[in-house]
């Protein structure tokens, strides 16, 4: 109980830490602080205090030049690069939508990039389709032209918001959602809590709860994961080349995969894992590698051939998981040599996919 406490008490303070950290202004009072700070000492006397407190005040003042440029930097974004959807209120802050395209009689297809992504990055796939069907791109909130968003940032949370957003928008059901890896566990998500909104779901090697709660012990989610701070900060005081470079997005990442660890998924588990027959009979289409093409890495750590064999055999096994949620599902393997991220290598085999699905839902329509 006490060791549960403390994590809650941990997980509330690095929660705090991020909504401030992701607020872009907050670069300004911290630099006025630093620069303040110094201000005492140097009126001490001494040659020492005067020194350092002299150092203090230029950092400020450094520091304050930095947020400023960023926060300059950031307005001309906005001004620059208006949103080219709509901006959807979702629980008081705007979540970005973009649909184009008409549905002629069949499910509109709802695209889901991985990592935390902006939808933006699916464009290429959202552009195909939208030719033959409704698509819609979606940016989560702390992506794309989306606000931030509260924090934490769990992937049950955003696929409640995924729903809201697409309802707030005015999309009409049933939708096909496909998701690229993380997105993928997202939508799976999103079809468990909303069956009767959902015609089919396409998973483009969605991420397996099980490789993040049973795999090898690796430390590159904890890189990642302290990268994104690394990355705000840096945002904050401007030290960040151009546009598109928002705290609130880097905090928002490094949010969502505080969840992608054993202790992590232990805490979120039942509301995000999507079990064995949670989807009942819904059409659902698991792409992926036929092997660990581009992901060799995972085998490094590995002490042995029998260890190294151990573990792809993990990995492969772990991907087909998904085939159980529903009893309507089917296999389907990306092209030879094609890795993780097959949906920006091979993005006309993926719309086809897509398409195929699409095109079967519509012709079994009454």
């Amino acid at each position: 109980m006490r060791h549960d406490q403390r994590d809650g008490r941990d997980g509330r303070i690095a929660n705090s830490l991020l909504a401030l950290l992701s607020r872009e202004w907050i670069g300004v009072p911290v630099a006025v602080l630093v620069a303040g700070a110094g201000a005492g000492p140097a009126a001490a006397g001494t040659a020492w205090a005067t020194a350092l407190g002299g150092l203090a005040m230029a950092v400020g003042v450094l520091l304050a030049a930095g947020a400023v440029r960023h926060l300059v930097l950031m307005a001309r974004e906005r001004r620059e690069n208006p949103p080219p959807g709509r901006l959807v209120d979702v629980g008081g802050r705007r979540m970005h939508v973009l649909a184009e395209g008409e549905a002629q009689g069949g499910p509109t297809v709802v695209w889901m990039p991985g990592g935390h992504a902006p939808g933006e990055d699916c464009r290429p796939l959202h552009t195909m389709l939208s030719a033959r069907t409704r698509s819609v791109l979606i940016d989560r909130f702390g992506t794309g032209w989306s606000d931030t968003g509260t924090f934490p940032r769990t992937t049950a949370g955003e696929a409640e918001e995924l729903l809201t957003a697409l309802e707030g928008a005015g999309e009409q059901p049933p939708f096909v959602l496909v998701g690229h890896s993380l997105g993928g566990l997202l939508v799976a998500n999103a079809a468990r809590r909303r069956p009767d909104l959902v015609a089919g779901l396409v998973l483009l090697d969605p991420t397996p709860p099980e490789a993040v709660a049973f795999a090898p012990r690796a430390r590159r989610l904890t890189r990642i994961r302290r990268g994104f701070l690394l990355t705000a900060v840096r945002h904050l005081f401007g030290a960040h080349r151009g546009l598109g470079n928002r705290a609130g997005q880097s905090c928002a990442a490094a949010s969502v995969f505080a969840e992608l660890s054993p202790s992590g998924l232990a805490r979120v588990g039942w509301e995000t894992v999507v079990y064995d027959g949670d989807l009942g009979d819904l059409p659902l289409v698991l792409v992926i590698p036929r092997d660990l093409a581009g992901g060799e890495a995972v085998l490094a750590g590995a002490r042995d051939a029998a260890e190294a064999e151990r573990i792809s055999r993990f990995y492969l096994r772990t991907r087909v998981r998904y085939l159980a949620a529903s009893t309507a599902s089917r296999l389907v393997h990306s092209p030879e040599g094609t890795g993780h991220g097959f949906p920006h290598e091979a993005p006309a085999f993926v719309a086809g996919v897509v398409g195929d699905l699409v095109r079967e839902l519509r012709g079994n329509r009454p």
